[in-house]
């Protein structure tokens, strides 16, 4: 849960940090509803970042209420990171073969609907956007085995900034190979992960239970 209420402010603030390296983010309240208002009936639909704002693109965004992705599209569209602008969503499965299955005709719901409240637009792939109008970020959320390619089209679309969500490829080998990528690049990755299953948060759980009376209550910050 807290991973997906600490999406892309962690870019932008751990610019320095290296390639891979673990982020967190606070999000912060903002007029930034106005920026998506705007957005929404813009006359130039391809730049809606406003100054300060990353040119957010979010690769594989997978079914309302059950995909990472989408959660992580939420939190931006929700206003939940000033500094993101969610500007084009890559959903190849929805969009193609998947559109008649489990799924699909939430899918396009949300669509419809993200596209007419907040002028978000959708692609079928990395291919179909256009240049960089603003410093972009791209969030890929895609399946494991998908992600080593989508990094190296993300870098190629203009990407200056990547968060991979976890686990982020098939090997380490492959992440390896990414991180040098990247690197040589000169674009920075971060990579997701979960604090509810981490070590520090097991142990301290363990002992609460093993504790009568405690509480542990859990701040992101």
């Amino acid at each position: 849960m807290l991973l997906k209420q600490a999406a892309v402010v962690m870019f932008l603030s751990a610019a320095r940090s290296s390639a891979f390296s673990l982020g967190r983010s606070a999000f912060v309240s903002s007029g930034a509803k106005t920026a998506v208002a705007k957005r929404a009936v813009s006359t130039t639909p391809t730049m809606y970042a406003d100054p300060g704002q990353a040119e957010v693109i979010l690769v594989g965004c997978g079914a309302p209420n059950r995909g990472m992705g989408w959660y992580h599209a939420v939190q931006m569209l929700d206003d939940k990171c000033p500094s993101a602008s969610l500007d084009f969503i890559v959903e190849p499965w929805f969009m193609g073969p998947g559109g008649e299955g489990p799924g699909g005709p939430e899918f396009k719901e949300w669509q419809a609907e993200s596209e007419a409240k907040y002028g978000v637009k959708f692609a079928t792939s990395l291919d179909d956007l256009p240049p960089p109008a603003a410093p972009r970020l791209a969030l890929i959320s895609g399946r494991t085995a998908d992600n080593p390619h989508l990094l190296t089209e993300s870098i190629a679309h203009g990407c200056k900034c990547i968060y991979l969500e976890k686990p982020g490829a098939p090997t380490v080998t492959e992440l390896q190979q990414m991180a040098k990528e990247a690197e040589e690049a000169g674009v920075e990755v971060l990579m997701g992960y979960n604090k509810n299953v981490c070590k520090y948060v097991r142990k301290t759980r363990e002992f609460a239970e093993k504790t009568p009376g405690s509480h542990v209550t859990f701040v992101s910050n």
